[in-house]
């Protein structure tokens, strides 16, 4: 049984459950806006990408943002996933994330994409 993320209740009042690939994406969205030192017992947990919606956009800033969410998701979750690519385009105030990757357990292909607004 995997909880969904974010946390939340069930229509039955108990803690809601999430799919095998609800739970994966959920999985990679925490790794991907949680700000590293956000976690108490994990400080290096996290690839920060809320801090940069505001952050002016250049090349530079997406090849190393790029780098940055690769490396977060192999480290945290190496072992379920296999990052392929990773695109991030910041437009204005909203920053999309597209991670396409293989899943470990199944061997199947999979591209999620991540929005996040400058109003959170």
């Amino acid at each position: 049984m995997n909880l969904a993320y974010p946390l939340h209740f069930d229509g039955r009042g108990r803690t809601a459950t999430a799919s095998d690939d609800d739970y994966l994406r959920g999985l990679i969205e925490q790794v991907l806006f949680t700000a590293p030192g956000e976690r108490v017992n994990r400080p290096s947990f996290g690839a920060g990408l809320n801090q940069l919606v505001f952050a002016p956009n250049s090349h530079e800033l997406a090849g190393a943002t790029q780098l940055l969410v690769h490396a977060s998701l192999q480290q945290w979750l190496g072992d379920l996933i296999a990052v392929e690519a990773v695109d991030v385009i910041s437009l204005q105030a909203t920053l999309q994330v597209r991670v396409q990757y293989v899943v470990r357990r199944t061997a199947e292909r999979r591209t999620d994409e991540f929005t996040r607004g400058g109003v959170l």
